[in-house]
């Protein structure tokens, strides 16, 4: 089909809210707070990308994730480049990207166990408008009180060094092996290329456009899909209805038409903008 509206898996996390953001529906007061929206296809297995929003109340844990090819090492099939686009910050939300200064390995398994990796991180003041792009390998740590979507490699495979004393299980000896040991760098990305079209990222894995609303041609290549998300809007592609909140993934050539107030996300595989 040349397009299809996602479905949405809301999980339950000890970190997540009650107060989600416009277009989702907040769970119940007495019920589990909801820490992540997933838009899954109908085959989640096959897909290459996966799209979710998080909505934080407390830090996330200090992580790591592997490479494709640290991935294939372990039987993994891909590793986990991510990118956060933030829809929402409160006055003192951070997230801490990459060490604040080159460590050894030893550095990082010491300061992991006891708890010193976390003042060794670079925790980045955080506004609504944001966006970051993490590596496969880079560590990192979400902060609370924000709301962002994130887009990534279709991995699950999370590398925990630092939990803040939570009963969770560590994975320190691959964590350690894939960790990146110097300070972030961010990208270079081509920003806005024509009125209304932003590139935010473009490659290695993955690219992802910003886009204002109106009208506008998808022109993808045979065989490549696009990530829809609209932050903010409503509209139609190849005769499917959507609105903020939800995902549609696109194919082929189509046509879309999205309000004026529309803010659009797009993502597909590659290392190149179409």
């Amino acid at each position: 089909m040349p397009a299809t509206l996602l479905a949405t898996k809301r999980v339950e996390k000890p970190w997540g809210r009650h107060t989600l953001y416009p277009g989702f529906p907040d769970p119940a007061p007495a019920g589990e707070p909801i820490g992540e929206v997933w838009f899954q296809s109908p085959h989640p297995e096959e897909s290459e990308l996966l799209i979710k929003y998080l909505f934080t109340s407390e830090k996330l844990s200090v992580q790591d994730h592997p490479s494709d090819e640290e991935a294939q090492k372990r039987g993994l099939p891909r590793g986990k480049d991510e990118c956060w686009t933030i829809l929402d910050a409160e006055p003192d939300s951070t997230i801490a990207i990459g060490p604040l200064a080159p460590m050894t390995a030893d550095e990082l398994r010491e300061s992991a166990l006891d708890g010193s990796i976390e003042h060794k991180l670079d925790w980045k003041p955080v506004t609504k408008g944001d966006f970051f792009y993490s590596h496969s390998g880079v560590i990192h740590a979400i902060g609370a009180g924000l709301t962002l979507i994130e887009v990534q490699q279709n991995s699950d495979t999370t590398y925990r060094l630092y939990d803040y004393g939570r009963p969770r299980e560590l994975h320190l000896d691959d964590g350690i092996a894939v960790a990146e040991l110097t300070p972030w760098t961010p990208p270079s990305a081509p920003g806005e290329i024509e009125p209304g079209r932003t590139i935010l990222v473009e490659g290695p894995k993955f690219v992802l456009e910003r886009w204002t609303g109106g009208d506008r041609q998808i022109a993808l290549p045979e065989g490549k899909t696009g990530w829809l998300v609209p932050i903010k809007g409503e509209g139609v592609v190849a005769g499917v209805a959507w609105k903020a909140g939800e995902c549609v993934t696109v194919t082929g050539s189509e046509k879309l038409h999205a309000s004026n107030d529309a803010d659009l996300l797009f993502a597909y595989v590659g290392d190149r903008r179409i």
